[in-house]
């Protein structure tokens, strides 16, 4: 599968956060998170694991108790079903991979 780069396809995550799947496979899916400085990604979780890389941006990112000032170039995982959240302190954009695949971010 490719996947070429457009400006469309966002869907909304929360204000000030939206979300577009790139690309997919049978196991992982890989999307891209533009994030507005002073929005929140409230607390949650989910079976999947996940990891993200920082494009552009900071933030403020906890997983369980531990908590991250993240700038460009970092990356992170968050094991499945363990609660995060994060504090948005700069536009930012992320590309997060989800194992097993996130069949609600499929493209419809």
């Amino acid at each position: 599968m490719f996947a070429k780069t457009s400006r469309g396809g966002y869907i909304p995550v929360s204000p000030g956060i939206v979300r577009k799947t790139l690309v997919f496979g049978d196991h992982t899916l890989m999307t891209e998170f533009l994030l507005e400085k002073g929005s929140n990604l409230a607390s949650h979780r989910h079976p999947h694991e996940q990891t993200g890389y920082l494009v552009s941006g900071h933030m403020l990112l906890t997983i369980g108790e531990e908590k991250a000032e993240i700038r460009p170039g970092d990356s992170w995982t968050i094991p499945g079903d363990v609660s995060h959240h994060a504090e948005i302190l700069a536009d930012s954009l992320t590309i997060e991979v989800f194992s097993p695949r996130r069949d609600e971010y499929l493209p419809q």
